[in-house]
């Protein structure tokens, strides 16, 4: 997983070929646009998510974080004797377990999957790490170029990445992705752009419900089930999540 050497670099800028040429940044996607959501999903090898209002549902929550020892901060102005001041603070997320067996199962299904955020966030980088994610990208203002440098390295083009999204910082890459999927509660303009609306809303299984329709598509769905519950083949190191990515 590459997220320790990507927290706060933006990917290089490389312009996407303006022809039809495939040179492993770009392909045609002319003879795409009237592909249906499951032909598009066939083709899916990465599938990225945004993070927060997808792999959960959009809260964030802050907590001061105590001083630390031997730092004498000043007390703030208020009535209650308790009251210190903090120069820290902790971030919180909640993220579903729905989410987590999703990934597994594309794991075992043979695809690839990657987080492209804005925020920075160890709680993010701690949930990657259990999830066992391929690429995690964070502090990306325009998440298009994460996408080409994951292009670059897989040797995949545009019609073979998914993209879960929820809010316009993740048009520019929902529209021009093979298969593009908006959350149940995702802005209306951005529903507008996907080519997939999930069933459930972000950090409530909406990522699952990505996964499952691209295995399901690709006809393999069932197949991935029955290995992942099958105590005959446990899961592999590289896949088996839960354990904080030890």
């Amino acid at each position: 997983m590459e997220y320790i050497r990507l927290f706060y670099r933006a990917a290089p800028h490389k312009p996407f070929a303006k022809s039809g040429k495939d040179d492993g940044y770009n392909r045609d996607m002319t003879d795409s646009t009237a592909l249906s959501a499951e032909e598009r999903a066939r083709r899916i090898k990465l599938i990225i998510f945004d993070v927060d209002g997808v792999l959960t549902d959009g809260t964030i929550w802050i907590f001061p974080a105590p001083a630390p020892s031997g730092n004498h901060a000043a007390p703030t102005e208020s009535k209650s004797d308790a009251a210190t001041s903090s120069l820290s603070m902790v971030e919180a997320k909640g993220f579903s377990a729905h989410d987590g067996t999703g990934i597994s199962f594309a794991r075992l299904a043979g695809l690839k999957c990657a987080i492209i955020t804005r925020r920075v966030s160890e709680t993010v980088a701690l949930r990657a790490r259990d999830l066992r994610m391929d690429y995690v990208y964070m502090g990306q203002s325009y998440k298009i170029q994460a996408v080409r440098e994951m292009m670059e390295k897989e040797k995949i083009g545009l019609d073979e990445i998914a993209y879960a999204g929820d809010d316009v910082i993740d048009l520019p890459v929902m529209r021009v992705c093979g298969f593009a999927v908006a959350v149940a509660n995702a802005r209306d303009i951005v529903k507008a752009a996907a080519h997939y609306v999930t069933p459930h809303e972000g950090g409530y299984g909406a990522g699952r419900d990505a996964i499952e329709f691209i295995l399901s598509a690709k006809g393999v769905l069932e197949k991935t089930i029955e290995a992942f519950i099958d105590e005959r083949h446990p899961l592999p190191a590289s896949i088996d999540i839960g354990k904080g990515g030890f």
